[in-house]
């Protein structure tokens, strides 16, 4: 049997950032010299290193890329041409510092080299100084993990990138297939239960109902169901408890929530306080609601309370204007200023006309539902969101603030459901609303985030993203 030719792993990066410690981990031996004196390493140091049992690898100890010498240029060339003969190339930097230019520009040539590329953030000593990894996402890197290798940590998720590219010999991989053809059981069962998880955390959509009474949102579940589920009648708040009815479409499953009618206030008693309080609670496990408005009536005050609850829980939206076979006199444009004019909050709705006594468009509410849910789960990668930073700042400049100058040094979406980026600034405290607002509704014309709110934050350096303001 031919032997498998070993994968060559390179470490590069600038000089001081712990290339040499990492070889010294990895092939479990203190070989190669390591220093705090920049350009201790001259030469390729090389070693055979074994994980996981037997994948083994060639790992490349190159020397600190530096132009500020013609030695140290010399030496940089060594190590950029191991990068090019390498298989698999591990880029590191200091993470006890801001990203730095050089750095992204060697990163960025690397990338053009097309091959398995890693960015390991080093130093990060401890889970406060773990902030800083998050700074360095800007480098738009396809995996980047934080380590300290002094301290022996976060080297797990690091390995386990490694295994992905570094095969198991030829016998292993014939072992396996045996393993295959009779399964482990209890592999099995793991194996189905992270399936379903991942599955249902990405094609679950919890659907709220809402609207004030009597705007047909048990008319409008029963259209979209095609059979009648809940109790329709003409008499306002025939809906007292929220109505769970789940469905299928388009590989997505789908759960409606019926949502008791809002009263006004003053009319709230007894049990319609206790269905308004469900309501509530039914909202906060929500991704997505159907505002169903009458758009044979004007929008009021409690239409505004109503997608102000929308707006507080952040979740994506469609406007169903209902009743649309009714005759009215005002036209289409008349009555989407009306709503767009009242509820400006919710300006990234998009709206649906349709009648659900009559089924007018009803059936396109759901592909409507499975895209926008689409959009609420996206996750943009950090080097295209810095792009569109970058373009959005070169339109109109971040405004001073009393001659203070405001810089938003980068951008990076932190989570989803609903999509939340933090900017990350020298002065959060002086960065306008109206600047994050702008910078929103850019985004989502670059994205496609029609139906979705974005959630915006503006953070110093280090500072957790969860924080409030």
């Amino acid at each position: 049997m031919q032997e498998q030719p070993l994968k060559k792993v390179a470490i590069v990066g600038r000089p001081n950032v712990g290339k040499s410690s990492l070889f010294n981990r990895l092939a479990r031996q203190r070989d190669a010299i390591t220093s705090d004196m920049s350009g201790t390493t001259r030469d390729i140091k090389k070693r055979i290193v074994t994980i996981s049992g037997n994948r083994q690898f060639e790992v490349l100890d190159t020397g600190g890329i530096d132009y500020s010498s013609a030695l140290f240029s010399k030496v940089a060339a060594f190590s950029l041409k191991a990068a090019k003969e390498a298989d698999i190339i591990i880029y590191m930097v200091n993470g006890k510092s801001i990203p730095d230019e050089e750095d992204k520009e060697l990163f960025y040539k690397l990338q053009e080299m097309h091959k398995p590329l890693a960015l390991v953030v080093n130093k990060i000593d401890n889970d406060k100084e773990e902030e800083r990894y998050w700074e360095f996402l800007e480098f738009g890197a396809d995996a980047t993990f934080p380590m300290s290798v002094s301290h022996n940590r976060y080297f797990n998720d690091f390995y386990a990138w490694l295994e992905t590219h570094i095969p198991a010999p030829k016998e292993e991989e014939e072992t396996l297939i045996l393993e295959e053809e009779e399964p482990d059981p209890f592999a099995q069962i793991v194996e189905q239960v992270h399936a379903s998880y991942k599955e249902e955390e990405d094609n679950e959509i919890h659907v709220a109902i809402i609207g004030r009474v009597n705007t047909g949102k048990s008319s409008l579940l029963n259209a979209l169901l095609k059979k009648e589920r809940s109790v329709v009648s003409d008499v306002a708040g025939t809906t007292i408890d929220p109505i769970d009815e789940t469905i299928e479409h388009s590989g997505h499953t789908i759960t409606f929530i019926d949502t008791a009618g809002i009263r006004k206030r003053s009319k709230i008693v007894g049990i319609e306080k206790y269905a308004l309080t469900r309501t509530t609670e039914m909202l906060k496990k929500a991704n997505l609601v159907l505002l169903v408005l009458d758009s044979t009536q004007q929008i009021s005050e409690l239409d505004e309370r109503v997608a102000g609850l929308i707006e507080e829980y952040k979740l994506a939206c469609l406007i169903v204007l209902n009743k649309w076979d009714i005759k009215d006199n005002r036209s289409y444009e008349e009555v989407v200023e009306d709503v767009r004019d009242e509820l400006k909050f919710l300006h990234y709705a998009p709206f649906i006309t349709i009648s659900a006594k009559t089924g007018l468009r009803v059936n396109k509410i759901l592909d409507q539902i499975v895209a926008i849910y689409g959009r609420y789960k996206k996750r943009i990668p950090t080097s295209e969101l810095n792009d569109a930073l970058r373009a959005a700042i070169r339109r109109h400049h971040v405004p001073s603030h009393h001659g203070a100058v405001v810089n938003i040094k980068f951008a990076t979406q932190y989570e989803t459901k609903p999509p939340k980026i933090a900017l990350i600034t020298n002065r959060p405290e002086y960065l306008h609303f109206s600047y994050i607002r702008y910078l929103a509704n850019f985004f989502r014309d670059k994205f496609d985030f029609e139906g979705v709110p974005l959630d915006i934050v503006a953070r110093k350096r280090g500072q957790r993203f969860e924080e409030e303001e």
